[in-house]
């Protein structure tokens, strides 16, 4: 066989494969030479440019590029670490209000049961109060729009009764002592969302303060709550930080100066791009003379943790409870014409003694939130040896005491998570949701003769006298879930300070809840323990 033949045998689907894969190769470069000027080759930093411009240009389908943008932003910013984040325009105002302070509606809380829309709360001096609706008040028509008996959700009644400042909004009211429908019109205004969930005297000289976050208010909020109960012998204070995932750093920097002497470290960022800055306590001082415990649990996180490290690592309290979340990422906002916004981080906190904050993402982002859970598992809300500790990790105080780093703040003193009181019985109730159903329906029946009791302590009174439990549990009978006398020895007296604390609650909101409520919390017991000594 001659040479020419084995080629045309052998080589020919060889060359032929090569010139087609060729052919592919300068059409590829022909088009991309269209698209980006007659320049073939691109920029590694242009890719995404260019496969965008290519796509739009020549895929097979019309694409909605800008969606296409939408969607793959976060994608990129998923790559970098668990907390910059992109937040589209429909999304800002509801992620920035918490943190603002504030929002436009009508100022009530409610609650749909039943499939009816009841006002729980009437908030002090908001639209509502005005014009008149009260506690317990069912609101059965907006506008023209019929919203009870229709499977009416949260986020549609919010929608249906925000609205921007100013604007009005009719309501229609199912009252208890009237026959017919009352109808308001009110006239939205800004309802002030405040970070100081409760203040209150535990003792003649012991108060308590609670913060659920830092938000642009939060820094004056506390100042008054502090005012308050230093007017009414506050001596001692136990500051409660636990589930508060954070907020405005400055806010944090802010109430930790507040108990420290002049010129401490506070705190100090570092990132790449971004040199050491470091934040020192001033003058102010005015809770300096304050005995001081702080709580924190594992979902105290980022302003939280500044402020529960400052404490620490200056020797200014003891901080009690379980290890915090370990968020030490500072972002940074940046806006784009459309409204839209990303949060950056930019650099990390680290505590006064030099403790990184932040825990651990490199396992990536699915591993990062399951962390918690991974705690629980291996027994770090039982024990506290379970929690582990590095030397590489070991940090001092400004007294010498070791703490250590590795990833959230950990606790001077620990409290185990209480579970001591929790039975298969109360499992069922609340998983059923029971205890907040019985609650408000007792509220609605009984709120002329609760209404008249001015503290914690009388309603709690009152509803030992009616023997509330026992209620409960005949409510909970008639709702598919027997009387378990195993279950009631081993849960019923969590039970009855929930029920109890939840209907003061309805009455007084947050003043009603926590001091009855503070009788079955472990931590904050640990804490007014500590803080006698």
């Amino acid at each position: 066989m001659s040479i020419s033949n084995k080629i045309s045998k052998v080589g020919m689907p060889l060359i032929i494969a090569i010139a087609v894969i060729l052919g592919m190769y300068i059409q590829h470069n022909i088009d991309l030479r269209k698209i980006r000027g007659g320049n073939s080759s691109i920029q590694a930093g242009n890719k995404i440019d260019a496969v965008l411009e290519y796509v739009n240009k020549e895929y097979v389908d019309t694409v909605d590029i800008a969606q296409l943008v939408e969607n793959t932003i976060p994608k990129v910013l998923e790559e970098l670490d668990p907390h910059s984040i992109y937040i589209p325009a429909v999304d800002l105002q509801a992620m920035n209000e918490p943190l603002e302070g504030n929002f436009d509606g009508i100022g009530v809380q409610f609650n749909i049961q039943k499939d009816t829309v009841s006002v729980i709360k009437v908030i002090e001096g908001g639209p509502s109060e005005k014009v008149g609706l009260r506690d317990g008040d069912r609101i059965v028509k907006v506008n023209d729009s019929i919203i009870a008996g229709v499977g009416i959700t949260n986020e549609k009644v919010m929608k249906l009764l925000r609205g921007k400042k100013n604007t009005k909004v009719n309501v229609s009211i199912l009252r208890r002592e009237e026959a017919n429908l009352v109808n308001f019109t009110i006239t939205r205004d800004a309802i002030p969302l405040y970070s100081v969930d409760v203040s209150y005297m535990i003792n003649d000289s012991t108060g308590y303060i609670k913060l659920s976050k830092f938000a642009r208010t939060t820094y004056n909020e506390f100042l008054e709550a502090v005012a308050k109960l230093k007017a009414k012998g506050m001596k001692k204070l136990v500051f409660d930080l636990r589930g508060n995932s954070g907020g405005y750093m400055d806010a944090a920097v802010n109430i930790a100066d507040e108990f420290l002497s002049e010129g401490k470290l506070i705190v100090y960022t570092v990132g790449k791009s971004r040199p050491r800055n470091s934040y020192y306590s001033t003058h102010r001082a005015s809770c300096s003379d304050l005995g001081l415990v702080v709580l924190i649990d594992e979902w105290s996180a980022s302003a939280s943790e500044i402020v529960a490290g400052a404490i620490q690592d200056n020797d200014r309290g003891q901080i009690i409870g379980r290890r915090s979340f370990g968020k030490g990422l500072v972002q940074e906002p940046v806006m784009f014409t459309d409204g839209s916004s990303i949060r950056l981080t930019i650099a990390r906190y680290y505590t006064p003694s030099g403790r990184c904050i932040q825990k651990s993402y490199s396992g990536g982002q699915e591993k990062y939130y399951e962390d918690i859970h991974q705690r629980y598992v291996n027994g770090e809300f039982e024990e506290k040896d379970s929690i582990p500790k590095n030397d590489t990790l070991k940090y001092y105080t400004s007294s010498g005491r070791v703490v250590y780093g590795g990833g959230g703040i950990m606790p001077d003193v620990f409290v185990a998570a209480d579970t001591t009181g929790y039975s298969e019985y109360y499992t069922k109730l609340s998983r059923k949701g029971l205890e907040y159903q019985f609650c408000f329906e007792y509220t609605d029946t009984h709120r002329s003769v609760l209404s008249k009791l001015k503290t914690a302590q009388e309603i709690s009174m009152y509803l030992d006298k009616e023997e509330i439990l026992s209620q409960f549990v005949s409510f909970a009978s008639t709702h598919g879930l027997p009387k378990d006398p195993q279950g009631l020895k081993i849960s019923g007296n969590i039970i009855n300070y929930q029920l109890k604390a939840l209907i003061a609650r309805n009455i007084l909101d947050n003043e009603g809840f926590y001091p009855i409520i503070q009788e079955i919390d472990k931590t904050l017991l640990e804490g007014i323990r500590l803080i006698k000594k």
